[in-house]
Protein backbone atom coordinates (compact mmCIF):
# COMPACT_ATOMS: atom_id res chain seq x y z
CA UNK A 1 0.00 0.00 0.00
CA UNK A 2 1.51 3.15 -1.47
CA UNK A 3 1.46 6.80 0.60
CA UNK A 4 -1.08 8.11 -2.65
CA UNK A 5 -3.35 4.32 -2.32
CA UNK A 6 -6.54 6.61 -1.04
CA UNK A 7 -9.90 5.53 -1.00
CA UNK A 8 -13.14 8.08 -0.48
CA UNK A 9 -15.94 5.66 1.37
CA UNK A 10 -19.54 7.19 2.00
CA UNK A 11 -21.28 5.36 4.82
CA UNK A 12 -24.85 6.18 6.41
CA UNK A 13 -26.93 5.23 8.70
CA UNK A 14 -26.50 2.14 10.87
CA UNK A 15 -23.70 1.40 8.53
CA UNK A 16 -21.25 4.12 10.21
CA UNK A 17 -21.43 3.34 14.02
CA UNK A 18 -18.14 1.27 13.22
CA UNK A 19 -16.58 4.05 12.65
CA UNK A 20 -17.18 6.33 14.86
CA UNK A 21 -13.86 5.47 17.21
CA UNK A 22 -12.00 6.56 13.95
CA UNK A 23 -13.69 10.15 14.07
CA UNK A 24 -12.96 10.40 17.91
CA UNK A 25 -9.54 9.99 17.39
CA UNK A 26 -9.37 12.42 14.39
CA UNK A 27 -11.50 15.15 15.80
CA UNK A 28 -9.18 15.02 19.30
CA UNK A 29 -6.03 14.60 16.78
CA UNK A 30 -6.91 17.92 14.24
CA UNK A 31 -9.19 19.80 16.48
CA UNK A 32 -6.42 20.07 19.23
CA UNK A 33 -4.82 23.01 16.48
CA UNK A 34 -5.58 26.27 16.53
CA UNK A 35 -8.42 27.61 15.41
CA UNK A 36 -10.42 25.02 17.84
CA UNK A 37 -7.79 24.40 20.59
CA UNK A 38 -9.74 21.39 22.09
CA UNK A 39 -8.67 19.56 25.08
CA UNK A 40 -10.50 16.22 23.81
CA UNK A 41 -11.21 13.11 25.65
CA UNK A 42 -13.15 9.96 24.55
CA UNK A 43 -15.57 10.53 27.30
CA UNK A 44 -16.74 13.88 25.76
CA UNK A 45 -16.47 12.25 22.44
CA UNK A 46 -19.05 9.22 22.95
CA UNK A 47 -21.61 11.74 24.05
CA UNK A 48 -21.24 14.40 20.95
CA UNK A 49 -20.93 11.59 18.17
CA UNK A 50 -23.93 10.00 19.23
CA UNK A 51 -25.95 12.28 17.28
CA UNK A 52 -24.43 10.51 14.16
CA UNK A 53 -25.09 7.05 15.37
CA UNK A 54 -28.96 8.15 16.32
CA UNK A 55 -29.95 9.75 13.17
CA UNK A 56 -30.76 7.12 10.23
CA UNK A 57 -29.86 10.16 7.38
CA UNK A 58 -26.28 10.44 8.85
CA UNK A 59 -23.47 10.62 6.85
CA UNK A 60 -19.71 10.04 6.83
CA UNK A 61 -17.49 10.33 4.42
CA UNK A 62 -14.31 8.61 4.81
CA UNK A 63 -10.92 8.55 3.53
CA UNK A 64 -9.38 5.65 3.79
CA UNK A 65 -5.34 3.91 2.84
CA UNK A 66 -6.20 0.38 3.27
CA UNK A 67 -8.68 -0.53 6.95
CA UNK A 68 -6.97 2.80 8.31
CA UNK A 69 -9.33 5.60 8.14
CA UNK A 70 -7.00 9.17 7.48
CA UNK A 71 -9.53 11.47 7.04
CA UNK A 72 -13.84 11.93 7.84
CA UNK A 73 -16.00 14.29 7.25
CA UNK A 74 -20.01 14.18 8.49
CA UNK A 75 -23.07 15.54 8.21
CA UNK A 76 -26.62 14.97 9.66
CA UNK A 77 -30.47 16.30 9.10
CA UNK A 78 -30.40 19.90 10.70
CA UNK A 79 -34.15 18.36 11.76
CA UNK A 80 -31.76 15.62 13.61
CA UNK A 81 -29.22 18.08 15.17
CA UNK A 82 -28.50 19.46 18.90
CA UNK A 83 -30.63 22.50 19.76
CA UNK A 84 -27.56 24.92 19.93
CA UNK A 85 -27.31 24.52 15.74
CA UNK A 86 -31.03 23.80 15.48
CA UNK A 87 -32.74 26.83 17.10
CA UNK A 88 -30.51 29.79 14.92
CA UNK A 89 -31.53 28.36 11.78
CA UNK A 90 -35.41 28.00 12.52
CA UNK A 91 -35.11 31.85 13.94
CA UNK A 92 -32.87 32.68 10.61
CA UNK A 93 -36.02 31.49 8.64
CA UNK A 94 -34.49 28.12 7.02
CA UNK A 95 -36.54 25.07 7.07
CA UNK A 96 -34.87 22.32 8.94
CA UNK A 97 -36.18 19.68 7.23
CA UNK A 98 -34.59 21.16 3.82
CA UNK A 99 -31.59 21.62 5.03
CA UNK A 100 -28.82 19.42 5.65
CA UNK A 101 -25.71 20.15 8.75
CA UNK A 102 -22.05 19.73 7.83
CA UNK A 103 -20.26 18.49 10.73
CA UNK A 104 -16.77 18.18 11.16
CA UNK A 105 -13.89 17.36 8.14
CA UNK A 106 -10.71 16.26 9.47
CA UNK A 107 -7.94 15.04 7.60
CA UNK A 108 -3.95 13.99 8.69
CA UNK A 109 -1.57 16.31 8.10
CA UNK A 110 0.29 14.19 5.97
CA UNK A 111 -2.51 13.87 3.41
CA UNK A 112 -3.49 17.64 3.74
CA UNK A 113 -3.33 19.67 0.08
CA UNK A 114 -4.30 17.24 -1.99
CA UNK A 115 -7.71 17.73 -3.06
CA UNK A 116 -9.57 15.22 -0.20
CA UNK A 117 -11.07 18.18 1.66
CA UNK A 118 -12.84 19.13 -2.10
CA UNK A 119 -13.63 15.41 -2.40
CA UNK A 120 -15.08 15.73 1.27
CA UNK A 121 -17.51 18.32 0.34
CA UNK A 122 -18.38 17.28 -3.20
CA UNK A 123 -19.44 13.52 -1.53
CA UNK A 124 -21.97 15.36 1.05
CA UNK A 125 -23.23 17.63 -1.15
CA UNK A 126 -24.61 14.70 -3.85
CA UNK A 127 -25.57 12.84 -0.66
CA UNK A 128 -27.77 15.95 0.59
CA UNK A 129 -29.08 16.31 -3.05
CA UNK A 130 -30.10 12.67 -3.95
CA UNK A 131 -32.11 12.73 -0.88
CA UNK A 132 -33.86 16.33 -1.43
CA UNK A 133 -32.28 18.71 0.60
CA UNK A 134 -32.62 22.06 -0.82
CA UNK A 135 -29.47 23.40 1.55
CA UNK A 136 -26.07 22.89 3.29
CA UNK A 137 -25.19 24.62 5.90
CA UNK A 138 -22.22 24.11 8.87
CA UNK A 139 -20.30 26.23 11.36
CA UNK A 140 -16.81 27.99 12.20
CA UNK A 141 -15.55 28.63 15.48
CA UNK A 142 -15.09 32.70 15.48
CA UNK A 143 -11.14 34.17 16.17
CA UNK A 144 -10.09 37.18 16.33
CA UNK A 145 -7.07 38.05 13.29
CA UNK A 146 -4.80 39.13 16.19
CA UNK A 147 -5.69 36.00 18.41
CA UNK A 148 -1.82 35.53 19.81
CA UNK A 149 -2.46 31.42 19.87
CA UNK A 150 -2.66 31.73 15.81
CA UNK A 151 0.60 30.34 14.45
CA UNK A 152 2.37 32.57 12.02
CA UNK A 153 1.49 30.03 9.17
CA UNK A 154 -2.33 29.49 9.80
CA UNK A 155 -4.23 29.39 6.57
CA UNK A 156 -7.72 30.37 7.12
CA UNK A 157 -10.12 28.16 5.63
CA UNK A 158 -12.71 30.98 4.49
CA UNK A 159 -11.21 31.01 0.60
CA UNK A 160 -11.75 27.05 0.16
CA UNK A 161 -15.25 27.30 1.90
CA UNK A 162 -16.02 30.31 -0.66
CA UNK A 163 -14.92 28.21 -3.52
CA UNK A 164 -17.21 25.66 -2.75
CA UNK A 165 -20.07 27.92 -3.03
CA UNK A 166 -20.56 28.41 0.84
CA UNK A 167 -21.09 32.03 2.13
CA UNK A 168 -20.82 33.25 5.23
CA UNK A 169 -24.19 34.58 7.11
CA UNK A 170 -23.43 37.35 9.72
CA UNK A 171 -26.99 37.10 10.88
CA UNK A 172 -26.70 33.31 11.51
CA UNK A 173 -24.32 32.33 14.68
CA UNK A 174 -24.97 30.52 17.81
CA UNK A 175 -22.44 29.02 20.68
CA UNK A 176 -21.24 25.93 21.34
CA UNK A 177 -19.06 24.34 24.71
CA UNK A 178 -15.70 22.68 24.59
CA UNK A 179 -12.63 22.56 26.72
CA UNK A 180 -10.20 24.26 25.08
CA UNK A 181 -6.44 23.60 25.90
CA UNK A 182 -5.41 25.81 29.33
CA UNK A 183 -9.40 25.57 30.73
CA UNK A 184 -10.50 23.87 33.78
CA UNK A 185 -13.53 23.03 31.97
CA UNK A 186 -16.16 23.33 29.10
CA UNK A 187 -16.97 27.12 28.20
CA UNK A 188 -18.65 28.13 25.23
CA UNK A 189 -17.49 29.50 21.85
CA UNK A 190 -18.59 31.78 19.39
CA UNK A 191 -19.36 29.99 15.73
CA UNK A 192 -20.48 31.10 12.68
CA UNK A 193 -22.67 29.80 10.31
CA UNK A 194 -22.04 29.47 6.23
CA UNK A 195 -25.00 28.65 3.77
CA UNK A 196 -24.89 26.98 0.29
CA UNK A 197 -28.37 26.57 -1.52
CA UNK A 198 -28.33 23.25 -3.41
CA UNK A 199 -28.48 23.18 -7.19
CA UNK A 200 -30.35 20.55 -9.11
Amino acid sequence: MTRDSVDIVTVSGAELVRFIPDLARLRIEVFREFPYLYEGDLAYETGYLETYGASAGSVFVLARAGERVLGAATGVPMADEEEAFLAPIRAYGLDPATTFYFGESVLERSYRGRGLGVRFFEEREAFARRRGYTHAAFCAVARADDDPRRPPDYQPLDGFWQRRGFRPVPALSTSYSWKELGEQQAAPKPMNFWLKELAR
